[in-house]
């Protein structure tokens, strides 16, 4: 998420003009706070490991940004909390777990094992820990290198700077049986491709092939240079991404900009699927206020995602279709498009995730989100949608409150398909 507001009033009149479908969830996870009495835990970005020995014991793992990780059982209950490593000195940055990510299988010194991969974004680093449902004091087990090198900074002045490890996706290539993780930047347009390697001695490190930057600025029809209003120095950064492991197709939301579709090797020329709604719209940066205030919208962008595009994540049939979801954080929405390329990922539908009534409520400004359409026992046999909820009702007065809701993902694809 930004700190720099850029609303327009096309997204609200797009929004009064195609009302969208409802779906209530299901749980919701224990609040999170933001502040010194609640150690800035700030829910963001969740995972689902499924159990194959038991898939009703399967887990939710999300990140709280310097609270650490969270492990959830599937009635939305607290199993596991990890810290954040701490700073390394007294004026450096802590430890801030943005978003996460499988590996299933990989390789280790020990046998096989099921990963959870998070960006650090205050160490600029990936953290990997090993899944174990059974483990005695929780199933996540540090197994990150102490020797894993920061991703984007040269040195610890770097780092402090924060222009770290951000948004994340895990991929597994079919060809080589090599497990990668795809990296993006704050406040940057890069994204970096990772190849992890396990050691010797049962940790996990990685290290660099190659680098990406997006474009910053874009060419309108009318002939005008365009780029995303944000503060003096901060290029339009890239979040919520999420790779196809059929195709190794790599989906990337710019937050301000719309949806790349590119290869997950980062060779080729990036295209892309959907523009946010305020894409050309020129914009003045407040200082004193910290946002932007939007001129004439020009007309050039998208119909469906507001900015910002943030969590993106993949829903697979087993006849090979299925759909990219896209947080749509700037109206409250999700947007579903097509998975096949040869349907050019086609806008298919969206939805709201809306209040279950008392005090279950439902999603604003959605950061991230993790869908699995595999049966996961009794309460989700037709899989599961979590979503990250930035404000939490009824919360506590003007603490700021987040955490994750479980959706049943059988009622998201009925409603997509009406």
């Amino acid at each position: 998420m930004t700190t720099v507001l850029a609303a327009t009033s096309a997204s609200a009149t797009a929004v009064a003009a195609d009302p969208l479908p409802g779906v209530a969830p299901r749980a919701e996870t224990p609040v999170l706070h933001d502040d010194d009495a609640g150690g800035n835990a700030d829910a963001d970005d969740p995972a689902i490991w499924r159990n194959t020995a038991d898939p009703a014991r399967s887990l939710v793992i999300a990140t709280a940004k310097e609270g650490g990780l969270r492990a959830y059982d599937l009635d939305a209950r607290p199993v596991q909390s990890v810290a954040a490593p701490p700073a390394d000195g007294p004026d450096d940055a802590p430890g801030r777990f943005n978003n996460v990510d499988l590996v299933s299988g990989l390789r280790l010194a020990s046998g096989r094992a099921d990963l959870a991969v998070t960006s650090d974004r205050g160490h600029d680093r990936l953290r990997f820990y090993r899944i174990d449902r059974d483990r005695s004091g929780g199933p996540l087990t540090d197994v990150t290198d102490p020797a894993a090198p920061p991703v984007f900074s040269a040195d610890q002045a770097e780092i402090n700077e924060q222009r770290t490890a951000y948004g994340l996706a895990t991929w597994q290539d079919k060809a080589s049986g090599r497990s990668y993780a795809l990296v993006s930047r704050r406040e940057r347009t890069s994204v970096a491709l990772l190849e992890l390697i396990p050691g010797r001695d049962g940790k996990v490190t990685y290290r660099k092939i190659r680098t990406l930057d997006l474009p910053s600025s874009f060419r309108l029809p009318n002939g005008t240079s365009w780029r995303p209003c944000a503060e003096p120095g901060e290029l339009p950064q890239v979040e919520g991404m999420v790779v196809d492991p059929d195709n190794g197709t790599l989906y990337a939301g710019q937050e301000d900009v719309g949806i790349w579709r590119l290869r997950a090797d980062l060779t080729g020329k990036p295209e892309l699927v959907d523009k946010v709604r305020e894409y050309g719209v020129p914009g003045v940066y407040d200082e004193e206020t910290e946002e932007c205030t939007p001129g004439a919208d020009p007309g050039f962008g998208g119909k469906r995602i507001a900015a910002d595009v943030e969590g993106l994540t993949l829903v697979h049939e087993d006849d090979g279709d299925g759909h990219l979801l896209a947080s749509s954080q700037g109206d409250n929405t999700f947007a579903a498009y097509d998975r096949e390329l040869s349907d050019h990922n086609e806008y298919e539908g969206g939805f709201r995730v809306t209040p279950a009534g008392g005090a279950l409520d439902g999603s604003e400004e959605c950061d991230g989100a993790a869908a699995l359409n595999e049966p996961l026992g009794p309460k989700y046999p037709h899989g599961l949608l979590v979503v990250q909820d930035g404000h939490d009702a009824p919360g506590d007065g003007d603490r700021p409150s987040t955490n994750f809701k479980f959706v049943d993902l059988g009622k998201v694809m009925k409603t997509l398909d009406d």
